[in-house]
């Protein structure tokens, strides 16, 4: 007999992340040996970008959000700093970090929630990037927890299609009173 899936509430405490923005080279393989050493450890990837780096197709910038209880950071860098093709490292305390996704969202539309739609689009500062007769696309790049409350507010809508690109994040310029 298969157990029935858990509908309720849980009651949990919000997770701790690390962000590591790691400058490697930009080589074929060199994605597919960090996520394997990721998998093998078995630390948990909350989210990963990459891309070609300060406008030189050598190097490319990874950012990876890990989840901090899968494993401490220490171990997590230390495995990483192993990997040859590994520049550098650097840990982002979330404090001091600029940290901005982009979500793209299709939303079947008609006569009765077009109204409440764009509503979001300009309570989140989002934008329209696509339209047609019976859908439209909207967009936001904003900081995570923005585009948690964009998803959030589109929960109601019966069809939407949603992608989000994951994190991306660079330090800060200037230091936070708090910290």
């Amino acid at each position: 007999m298969t157990p029935e899936p858990f509908l309720g509430e849980v009651d949990r405490t919000p997770v701790t992340h690390h962000i590591l923005s790691v400058l490697v080279e930009n080589k074929a393989g060199v994605l597919a040996r960090i996520a394997g050493l990721f998998a093998r450890r078995g630390f948990n990837i909350y989210s990963l970008a990459v891309a070609p780096s300060e406008g030189e197709a050598r190097f490319s910038r990874v950012t990876i959000v890990v989840d901090a209880e899968s494993a401490p950071l220490e171990q997590i860098v230390g495995q990483l700093n192993k990997l040859i093709n590994v520049v550098a490292i650097t840990d982002l305390a979330p404090k001091d970090a600029l940290e901005r996704e982009l979500l793209l969202a299709t939303v079947v539309t008609d006569g009765e929630n077009r109204g409440r739609i764009l509503g979001l689009v300009e309570m989140f500062n989002a934008s329209i990037v696509d339209v047609d007769a019976r859908s439209l696309t909207l967009m936001l790049a904003g900081t995570p927890g923005t585009c948690d409350d964009l998803e959030k507010a589109m929960e109601s809508f019966a069809e939407v299609e949603l992608h989000r690109t994951g994190r991306v994040a660079l330090p800060r310029l200037t230091k936070t009173e708090e910290n």
